[in-house]
């Protein structure tokens, strides 16, 4: 099987860097592939990609040695199935709030006896090779997000289910079920309070902790304090931050643009 080198950069104690995608496009996701992220993250909750466009994704990701995961919409487990048939290498799972949704998390993406996914890896056994059934179950990495305060008074109940490999705080929905406004980079002391107890926990339990950033700054912040999978932005911030700060420029100059040729 292809190695999951995420688990390799983990056990040397160094940090993830992980790009999220949200532009239903095999073009941007290959562009990006290219850039030096450790991994990238198919978002299938909130961006606009479908399983069709994730896939054609996927295989433009597998260009590079880079670790396709996604986020898939909910725990429901006919689609996670589906996904990691698909061939990503971890799977992100939004609102795990309970033990019980931990547990059902992990059944879902582990073959029997540790679980219940079932057989038919059609594209994964040929992005990860012939003998992707016998360590799938080992090297696919099952990540719950942690993003509601509910999760966040459950998190030793949470870390102590076996078989989840890392969680990722979700600060947005965090900062709004903690009373505040949603957002990146939260300095809210309700938020960053949480953000400390979950770190903690995942020390504890020895389970990696990630987390969204919107900032290289806050993103490197996270990592002194011992996060070890860390997200910058996305695509589509990437774009449209870059678009914008051009036309700025431009107009600052006085330069008025024009129609632009196709090519």
């Amino acid at each position: 099987m292809r190695e999951n080198t995420l688990k390799a950069i983990w056990a040397r104690g160094d940090a993830v860097i992980n790009g999220w995608l949200a532009i239903p496009s095999a073009f941007s996701a290959e562009v990006m592939a290219h850039q030096g992220f450790d991994s990238l993250t198919v978002d299938m909750q909130h961006g606009v990609v479908d399983y069709q466009a994730a896939v054609t994704m996927l295989q433009a990701i597998s260009t590079t040695p880079t670790i396709p995961l996604a986020r898939v919409p909910w725990n429901d487990p006919g689609f996670s199935m589906k996904v990691l048939d698909a061939g990503v290498f971890g799977l992100i799972c939004p609102m795990i709030n309970t033990r019980a949704d931990a547990e059902a998390l992990v059944r879902a993406c582990k073959y029997p006896p540790l679980g219940y996914r079932s057989f038919g890896p059609v594209r994964a056994s040929i992005y990860a090779g012939p003998d992707y059934g016998d360590r799938a179950n080992a090297d696919v990495l099952v990540i719950p997000m942690i993003e509601t305060k509910q999760a966040v008074e459950n998190i030793d109940d949470i870390l102590s289910v076996p078989g989840i490999d890392a969680v990722y705080v979700g600060p947005a929905d965090l900062s709004l079920s903690l009373g505040c406004a949603p957002g990146l980079d939260k300095t809210d002391p309700p938020v960053v309070d949480a953000i400390r107890k979950i770190l903690a926990a995942c020390k504890r339990h020895r389970i990696i902790a990630g987390l969204h950033n919107n900032t290289v700054a806050y993103a490197q912040k996270m990592i002194n304090d011992g996060f070890q999978f860390v997200t910058i932005a996305s695509d589509s911030r990437f774009l449209a931050a870059k678009a914008s700060e051009e036309v700025a420029a431009l107009r600052k100059s006085g330069v008025r643009t024009g129609r632009l040729p196709a090519y």
